[in-house]
């Protein structure tokens, strides 16, 4: 058999519904032909791609090279397709926006579309940070709103600037039920005994970054569960199973709470990257203003931390 856009697809939905039934309706298949396809893709790679856990399926490691590769050929399915339209379409100038994280991402698009008369702003959102940054290298994007992190920090080149829109420390989520969600901050070294879920690699520096801040505590964290699904990573913290590393604008609530960590021991950068020759080159000064204000408006409406944050802003600056 070889592999087809449909299992591309098919694969990346498992991933980010991080369930069977729930990827079969989205996919618009029976639960029993989507494991059949599931399976004669993992015969061909010859390896397993998913695993099951307590709250549904997450991607091996060989799972999330082949996820990577998928979303990036995908991707570039789409580029060819959108790239072939101009040729016939030419009734405005389009920007293409890569975007990491969706308080940043999102509202900037949104801000572009409503202000940017004659220009069409079209958004893709990926989960991994290096992957955008290839695709803005290859001139496949014309500017992307992404993130670093200590020790992986994205630096300006002759074809691509960065600017820095936000420092954000990285908070901790717990649940409602934990003896420490009564403090108004927790000390890392607090958490040596706990149980953890997070995020797997997104091949810009997280969670590396986070474990060698740990291991500068004195601990390693003890990661029992990987995902890259929100939702069970939200149920298991809200659970009391485990406690997750999350960022200070992630929303509480429904048995979660979101505490700083005492000193703010690692922190992430948003920054909008573009290319120095591109459509976007003219609104620069704008579309930068529009991600800041974006990803304030995210921390007023989403963060109960919003003041802190923008008195470290402060500080920072």
């Amino acid at each position: 058999m070889e592999l087809e856009l449909r299992h591309l697809r098919t694969i990346c939905v498992i991933a980010e519904t991080g369930s069977l039934t729930k990827a079969a309706t989205v996919l618009g298949l029976s639960q029993p032909a989507l494991t059949a396809r599931l399976r004669r893709v993992e015969t061909e790679i010859g390896a397993a791609l998913f695993a099951r856990g307590p709250r549904g399926v997450v991607p091996t490691v060989v799972g999330q090279f082949v996820l990577s590769r998928s979303r990036s050929i995908l991707h570039s399915v789409a580029d060819l397709h959108d790239g072939a339209a101009r040729y016939f379409d030419a009734t405005a100038p389009v920007i293409a926006l890569g975007g990491a994280v969706g308080s940043v991402s999102v509202g900037l698009a949104e801000r572009m579309v409503e202000s940017l008369t004659g220009v069409e702003v079209r958004l893709t959102m990926e989960y991994s940070p290096r992957l955008l940054w290839d695709l803005i290298a290859a001139g496949r994007l014309d500017v992307v709103a992404t993130v670093d992190y200590p020790g992986h920090e994205l630096s300006s080149t002759a074809d691509i600037e960065c600017v820095t829109i936000a420092h954000e420390p990285i908070f901790v989520a717990l649940a409602a039920s934990d003896p420490l969600a009564c403090r108004d901050e927790i000390a890392l070294p607090e958490l040596a005994n706990r149980t953890w879920v997070m995020t797997p690699s997104d091949g810009a520096g997280w969670p590396d970054c986070f474990h060698v801040v740990c291991e500068h505590a004195g601990f390693t964290p003890r990661v029992r569960y990987t995902s890259p699904s929100t939702e069970s990573i939200r149920d298991l913290v809200a659970g009391n199973r485990a406690v997750t590393a999350c960022q200070a604008v992630y929303r509480g609530g429904d048995g979660v709470v979101v505490r700083p960590l005492t000193g703010s021991p690692v922190e992430m950068r948003h920054i909008l990257a573009y290319r120095r020759e591109g459509p976007v080159v003219e609104h620069m000064a704008a579309v930068t203003e529009f991600a800041m204000q974006a990803y304030w408006a995210y921390a007023k409406q989403y963060s109960h931390h919003f003041d802190t944050l923008r008195h470290r802003a402060q500080l920072v600056h």
